[in-house]
């Protein structure tokens, strides 16, 4: 992934992140003060989707700090450490309003929210589709592959506030109508909304743990990659190469051996180019690194170098 594309997607992580606890912050004062646990659980689930964006973020910044291993594997260990901490926060709290919901249906529900509540759940169903609308948008100009993926995830989000919406409304039509049955649908919109949460959180927790663990590509994953040094000219062999998974993206560490003769420039380039194929080819791939070795023969070959071949073509193929 090139310098722009990790600015733009971080920046899409960014309004995520703001983005979400502004809804978690305004739902859950709204929530409290009108009485309404469906709105609150909400919040919490917003606050969910600001921790998703966090652990998206800290995939990006290792994938920028993937050449200083050092680093990155401290940064990483830190980022992945404050997202599991933040996943077993939601999990706590998510059963927490599970129960206290579910205490709510069992001894009776009296009052219905007050109207506030309705008003803050549509604020929120506009912020999250112009969020979902920015960051649908930047994912295809990146060209994700997991643009149709996600397009589907964050349309689920959407069933948290609408099912906040029809228990808050039908809670508030029966205070009118004096249906007071009506009332059970908020502290029932709220299990429901709970169960999401917990499901959100338990995600980011194996998501974390699953991308804290590199996980090295299998062989004939790795085969294409391979395949494809192989067709940039100058190169003659790929010693090595190891495909490491980080997340939704991938590190490639290869190692190619090329004329000996050649200039330090000349090897550059077909490194660079070497490069350019595989994340233009390969749009997962986030970073490469190549380490360019002078191409030997082996015995007898070695022993029997004639002077007279320094007119050859330094680019062999």
């Amino acid at each position: 992934m090139t310098e722009e594309r990790v600015q733009k997607a971080e920046t899409g992580a960014w309004i995520g992140i703001i983005g979400n606890l502004g809804l978690a912050v305004l739902k859950g004062g709204v929530g409290y003060f009108s009485g309404s646990k469906a709105l609150i659980a909400d919040a919490l689930h917003s606050a969910s989707d600001a921790a998703g964006s966090f652990a998206v973020l800290a995939r990006l910044r290792n994938a920028r700090l993937s050449s200083d291993e050092d680093r990155a594997h401290g940064q990483t260990k830190s980022e992945t450490l404050t997202t599991i901490f933040l996943s077993v926060l939601l999990l706590a709290i998510g059963c927490e309003i599970a129960i206290h919901s579910a205490k709510a249906i069992y001894h009776g529900v009296d009052a219905a929210p007050k109207a506030t509540a309705l008003l803050a759940i549509a604020i929120s169903i506009v912020i999250k589709e112009v969020i979902f609308q920015y960051k649908y948008r930047l994912r295809k100009q990146l060209s994700s592959q997991q643009v149709l993926a996600y397009a589907w995830e964050r349309r689920s989000d959407m069933y948290a506030s609408i099912a906040a919406f029809f228990g808050v409304l039908g809670a508030i039509l029966g205070n009118y109508s004096g249906y007071t049955y009506l009332y059970y649908l908020d502290p029932l919109a709220g299990v429901f909304i709970a169960v999401l949460v917990l499901r959100m959180g338990y995600r980011l927790v194996t998501q974390s743990i699953h991308n804290h663990m590199e996980h090295l590509l299998q062989e004939e994953d790795a085969r294409a990659l391979i395949q494809t040094v192989q067709t940039i000219k100058g190169v003659i062999a790929v010693d090595e190469l190891r495909a490491r998974e980080h997340g939704h993206y991938v590190l490639v560490d290869v190692k190619i051996s090329v004329n000996p003769r050649i200039s330090i420039q000349e090897g550059h380039e077909i490194a660079r180019l070497a490069k350019q194929a595989l994340m233009k080819r390969f749009h997962h791939v986030s970073d490469v690194h190549i380490h360019v070795n002078p191409y030997d023969p082996g015995y007898p070959y070695k022993n029997n170098v004639d002077s007279d071949t320094d007119h050859y073509p330094t680019l062999l193929h």
